[in-house]
């Protein structure tokens, strides 16, 4: 349980010069709660230093001109601050919220960035040239109700080849395979009644036939493209949805009626050969396509795109390459029977045994039974035929596999069997269940394109989509260009990194995002007297594992750690079954030989398959023993290289509460709106089950910087939540207890309550970098979440309201950009890719709010993904300038490697500690519990079983890098 700490000014706090709070927002900033404040403006006060002359305060409290209202001075050395004095109350100024047609609107760019080396890169944006014409958007009603998007677009498809030249005035429309038709200029009617004829063949086998519909279409709207011009050009602030979803339902029409769609993209296995996968799969490659307003204008997003789908082969092959050729020759096992059930589910498959005639129909199980004990009723007298005999009888088609159970189809009322040799798959089926280890990695080789080879393949796309011939886009005047669009970009420079004074290198500078542990130590190396070793590979012999041992443990020396060269017992060695047993023997014998004193490390060596062992090992260890593990692969026990040893000597001390290295600038404080005052940066992730799993929880991480000024050490805290629910419930709760009467916790109370623990100080700024947020889901989780950030300070002391920078970080977005000349070996990394440091905030970026897209990373194979940042809200008005230095600076910080990487490491870290909390669910908890959809309502999932606690020992240090 959590108690409230004294959250009073801090005893010690280093002292300021000329670089402190030149237009902060002050320490003790008092929001009200935010949902409220929407709701009342009128609220308690607001307690906000007040702003230098000439800023003008806005949205998110507080907004430089130009974004540069501190003279410039982003790089200036900042040497430690004097203590803030909080105005008195009186003197403060009431700061409401910020008033968009939401009620709330996001932080708009403060200026440009101006730092680093320029430079030109490509996006994978093309200009689209909007239209002069009127839109007009029409209601669609098809009775009877079709639920099938294809279906209705065959109907409305039918309708426009039979009405376009006489009813529909020449117009031809554009239709989102719902409720809505989009036509340029008015339709010669209001509302009209059409009677279409399809022929359809369902798959439920039920004999094709015609089928007659009504189509009622009816005037709905104009759809003003006035808003959207207004919207690009800054002059308005929300996006007009409505009209930029026209624009995009015509570009898309014509590729509906050439390729699958899924989602937002569109594949085809003539775009490029597919690629077996194994297991029945291959790869289709595709395009993704998203029309976005930029700076620019409005621009259309291309991006090559793969997934797998099920291969078009006959159901024999498919189960032969799923059990393996013998399989089908001989009866399948129960095991077998339902592996092949589990694979062929919802499949749609068509028959070949009829000739011509290629019916459809859609798998629902399989037989029990073998197909030469299936018998079923011809007539209404009951009298039966065996399957077999039925075949031959009526097709002339003899079984060959009479061994193996048929196929049952269309509804389970009426059993209809289906021998497996007489279908075959249809093709252009997507695969949505999880992929195996070796689909992944099948899948990985035909994605994983160089950038030169990628920007040419999106140009080809381009070009073969022929935007110019498109009778839509012709039709509603828009003109895509086919050329990538060049933009202004800059190279921030790496930043200075410090080592040990023991070290002969003290200092380094990254080369290319990247740099190495030769001669140098940890900043501050952890302790590590008391270690064990369980080994549960049984290819590795206890002399090879004991070698293994000594090495990382001298190499843990070498990187500046104090690691004991002899374990407390010899090397113990179990078998993966018995891991519970294992575990708890070692740390009781070493408990018994330490008498009392804690075990401080385990290191495992794992099969390189090791199925769920790793997790057992991490949740037994984290939430049950209150150990610190480190797992091996055999492969490396084996092969031992310097390189692994160093990288997992980083980990061995990050976990032991060291640190591996701090920004030379953090221990200088030099960090412009982070080394001024105590400062705490927050990482937050909610990770969803894979699709499929309906019932599943969510997981949602947060981390929190637990030292000031270095902030590298981060600790974590996860919870489960409701299946898919993206708010992280646990950031602030309340709740009732008996002899307590009302208790506060929730994951920011208790961050910060141990940064207080940590460093002495209590946090006066605020920067949140919250991970996995779709555009569409902006403005809720900002809303609720800065609201519960805001309820966890109050809780903690009254008017404890530090400033808040709220930053959505997104690596699921398919802008990319590419080298302006690949010849130029200068612009690019080895692998091709743009410099680590590369920054764009112009012309492809949001017309008026603060984002940016930044590629951190030295690319290894492959084409890079920048990370997209947008700054949602900031009350401690940072410069372009610096949020992109700060985020960039912290991205040489990550724990486990001497590299840069491609996302902010509290982020990073964030993800991390959720996808770990995923073992933390006993076996049965992941598979079949079953969560409510309902459950997912604003005061947590009541439903959801809670993840076991971590052990305190174990939530104080960074276990889960």
């Amino acid at each position: 349980m959590l108690e409230v700490l004294d959250m009073a000014p801090p005893r010690h706090q280093p002292a300021a010069g000329k670089g402190g709070g030149h237009g902060h927002v002050g320490p003790a900033a008092r929001k009200q709660p935010l949902q409220s404040s929407v709701a009342q403006p009128k609220a308690e006060a607001a307690a906000v230093a007040p702003p230098p002359e000439g800023v003008k305060k806005c949205g998110g409290g507080g907004r430089r001109r130009g974004g540069r209202g501190r003279g410039g001075r982003a790089g200036e050395p900042r040497v430690a601050p004097t203590p803030a004095v909080t105005p008195p109350a009186a003197a403060r100024p009431v700061v409401g919220p910020p008033v968009a047609s939401k009620g709330l609107s996001f932080c708009r760019r403060p200026g440009f960035g101006t730092v680093g080396a320029r430079c030109v890169v490509k996006a994978n944006h093309f200009l689209a040239e909007l239209p002069d014409k009127d839109l007009t958007q029409y209601d669609v009603k098809i009775t009877p109700e079709v639920s099938s998007r294809s279906v209705n677009r065959a109907i409305i498809a039918e309708l426009v080849r039979l009405y376009r030249e006489s009813d529909l005035g020449m117009r031809l429309p554009a239709y989102d395979g719902r409720k809505n038709l989009y036509t340029a200029g008015p339709l010669p009617f209001d509302a009209r009644e059409f009677v279409v004829r399809l022929t359809d063949d369902d798959g439920t086998g039920v004999s094709p036939r015609e089928r007659e519909y009504r189509v009622t279409i009816k005037f709905a709207a104009r759809a003003d493209l006035h808003h959207l011009r207004q919207f690009i050009a800054g002059r308005q602030a929300d996006a007009p949805q409505e009209a930029l979803q026209v624009l995009d339902i015509v570009l898309r029409e014509l590729a509906n009626h050439r390729y699958v769609s899924v989602g937002r993209s569109f594949y085809s296995p003539d775009i490029r050969k597919p690629q077996r996968l194994g297991d029945g799969l291959q790869s289709w490659c595709g395009f993704y396509q998203s029309i976005r307003p930029t700076q620019m204008g409005l621009s259309l997003n291309i991006d090559m795109s793969s997934t797998a789908f099920i291969e078009p082969l006959p159901v024999i092959e498919f189960v032969a390459q799923i059990l393996g050729k013998d399989a089908v020759s001989r009866p399948l096992s129960d095991a077998n029977r339902i592996k092949i059930k589990k694979a062929l589910r919802g499949v749609k498959v068509e028959v070949t045994h009829r000739g011509n005639v290629r019916r459809k129909y859609r798998i629902s199980g399989l037989t029990t039974q073998p197909t030469h004990e299936l018998i079923f009723p011809i007539d209404d007298q009951m009298n039966m035929k065996s399957v077999v005999e039925y075949f031959k009888e009526m097709y002339g088609f003899t079984i060959q596999h009479p061994h193996l159970p048929c196929l049952q189809v269309g509804n389970q009322k009426k059993a209809n069997y289906l021998p497996m040799e007489a279908c075959k798959i249809v093709e252009g089926q997507r695969y949505t269940k999880r992929l195996n280890e070796k689909q992944i990695t099948s899948l990985l080789k035909v994605t994983c394109r160089r950038p030169r080879e990628q920007e040419m393949d999106i140009l080809q796309t381009v070009h073969q989509n022929g935007y110019e011939q498109d009778p839509y886009a012709k039709e509603f005047g828009i003109n895509i260009s086919e050329k990538l669009t060049s933009v202004e970009a800059r190279v921030l420079p790496a930043p200075w990194l410090k080592y040990h004074d023991a070290g002969k290198e003290k200092e380094c500078l990254p080369q290319v995002g990247q740099w190495n542990m030769v001669n140098k130590k940890v900043i501050n190396g952890g302790k590590v007297n008391h270690w064990a070793c369980i080994n549960f590979s049984r290819s590795v012999q206890e002399t090879t594992a004991r070698g293994f041992c000594q090495e990382l443990a001298q190499m843990c020396q070498i990187s500046g750690m104090e690691f004991n060269s002899e374990p407390v017992i010899p090397i113990y060695s179990a078998r993966p079954d018995q891991v519970v047993k294992a575990l708890k023997h070692v740390y009781n014998i070493a408990l018994n030989k330490l008498k009392g004193k804690e075990l401080e490390l385990l290191l495992a060596i794992l099969p390189d398959n090791n199925g769920p062992l790793y997790g057992d090992i991490k949740r037994i260890c984290e939430t049950d023993l209150g150990l610190i593990s480190q797992c091996c692969l055999t492969k490396h026990v084996f092969k031992i290289s310097k390189q692994y040893l160093a990288n997992v000597s980083l980990k061995i001390n990050v976990k032991m509460g060291g640190r591996n290295t701090v920004l030379l600038d953090a221990i200088s404080w030099r960090i412009p709106l982070v080394s001024d005052i105590p400062t705490i940066i927050f990482g937050a992730d909610v990770t969803h089950p894979e699709t499929g799993e309906d019932s599943s929880p969510s997981i949602a991480a947060v981390v929190a910087s637990q030292d000031w000024p270095e902030v590298t050490k981060y600790a974590g805290l996860v919870c489960a939540q409701a299946h898919r629910q993206e708010l992280i419930q646990d950031l602030y709760k309340t709740w009732h207890d008996p002899q307590r009467g009302t208790v506060t916790g929730g994951m920011i109370r208790e961050l910060l309550i141990s940064f207080r623990k940590a460093t002495g100080q209590k946090p006066l700024r605020i920067i949140f970098y919250r991970d996995g947020v779709s555009e569409g889901q902006f403005y809720q989780v900002l809303l609720y979440e800065l609201d519960a950030i805001r309820k966890a300070c109050a809780s903690l002391e009254p008017n404890y309201q530090p400033p808040v920078t709220f930053v959505v970080v997104q690596k699921r977005h398919h802008t990319r950009l590419f080298a302006n000349n690949h010849k130029d070996r200068s612009s690019m990394d080895k692998s091709g890719n743009i410099l680590p440091g590369t920054v764009v905030d112009s012309k492809i970026c949001h017309p008026t709010e603060f984002d940016f897209y930044l590629c951190s990373h030295a690319g290894i194979q492959g084409t890079s993904r920048p990370a997209h940042y947008h700054v949602l809200w900031d009350e401690n008005n940072f410069t372009a300038d610096e949020m992109q230095t700060l985020t960039n600076n912290l991205c040489y910080t990550y724990a486990r490697c001497t590299r840069s990487v491609s996302v902010v490491p509290p982020a990073y870290y964030a993800h991390l500690a959720a996808f770990r909390a995923r073992f933390y669910m006993e076996p049965e908890m992941s598979e079949n519990q079953a969560t409510s959809k309902s459950s997912a309502g604003t005061n947590g999932a009541s439903s959801v079983k809670p993840l076991p606690a971590v052990k305190e020992k174990v939530k104080r240090v960074m276990f889960y890098c």
